[in-house]
């Protein structure tokens, strides 16, 4: 008799797949919620009525937000942000973990190094220190302050020198004995055995910039340099307010309820469409590169 066969692997097969759909319920119920609501009228959703269906179906918020250019200029920051701070972060990666991922014969001090940088991960100087150093920079309120502090992701270098160090080192063999430097082998022969690699790194890269708020909050003075999670996030602190402090003024803030629903399903929107393109890719390349130290 096959271990599968059995009744207690059936009965750990059963509770794997009821906690998998419970943590799945738990997802995607608040995102069904939230654009339930976002495409109910003012009063239901204003009552707390709406459970996972509209009520007074209506698209007026949808309408409503792109019109809201403070709203739109978010989501441009954001954007902008994306596209330095992923190409920084992706081209400061790979210049980095390709000679850490040399053997120690071949580069002497590579564990000193490496290290060295994991301990920048563990240990930090600390939100002051950190934002004296933005202001003595003059980069405050400006995209860079958003960029440049984590330029370098420890944890993506990690994985990347890991997977580079199970890639055959036969071809790189080859390419030196025709003449190859260090660049050409890593352009022309990491760079393409590295796509489910890339795939991964890139995709915790738009996650990270997309997602970050704090720093916005902390570094951008103006509102309208603020990137779309910052906004969100004093959206969601002005409703609150709004709820807890008066009375009929409030209540006629927080008919907004449906508009902030909509502004936040729209921000999650970009990263439910890529991600699916990039599963495939993602699960390959953490595997890949999880075995070594």
């Amino acid at each position: 008799m096959k271990a599968y066969d059995s009744n207690a692997y059936r009965l750990f097969t059963f509770a794997n797949y009821l906690i998998l759909l419970a943590i799945g319920l738990l997802c995607v119920l608040p995102m069904f919620h939230l654009l339930a609501v976002s495409f109910s009228s003012k009063g239901p959703a204003n009552a707390n009525l709406v459970g996972l269906w509209p009520i007074g179906f209506t698209t007026e918020a949808y309408a409503e937000a792109f019109t809201n250019t403070k709203y739109l200029k978010s989501f441009l920051v954001t954007f902008e942000r994306i596209a330095l701070g992923v190409t920084i972060n992706m081209i400061l990666t790979f210049l980095l973990a390709y000679p850490l991922s040399k053997e120690s014969r071949d580069f002497p001090l590579r564990s000193v190094y490496v290290w060295f940088i994991v301990f920048t991960m563990l240990f930090g100087g600390g939100l002051i220190p950190s934002y004296m150093l933005m202001k003595q920079l003059h980069l405050m309120d400006t995209i860079w302050a958003l960029v440049l502090p984590g330029a370098v992701p420890v944890f993506n270098v990690i994985m990347l020198l890991n997977f580079f160090r199970q890639l055959p080192k036969e071809l790189e063999e080859s390419a030196f004995m025709d003449g190859a430097s260090h660049m050409v082998s890593l352009i022309r022969i990491y760079v393409p055995l590295s796509m489910p690699a890339i795939a991964t790194l890139t995709l915790f890269s738009v996650v990270g910039h997309w997602n970050s708020w704090f720093d916005g909050l902390i570094y951008m003075k103006s509102p309208d340099h603020y990137p779309l999670q910052t906004y969100l996030q004093i959206l969601l602190e002005q409703t609150k307010n709004a709820i807890t402090l008066d009375g009929a003024k409030q209540i006629s803030e927080v008919a907004k309820r449906s508009l902030y629903s909509a502004q936040i399903f729209m921000a999650m929107l970009p990263i439910l469409l890529v991600y699916p393109f990039l599963q495939k890719y993602f699960v390959k390349g953490i595997v890949l590169g999880s075995v070594k130290g």
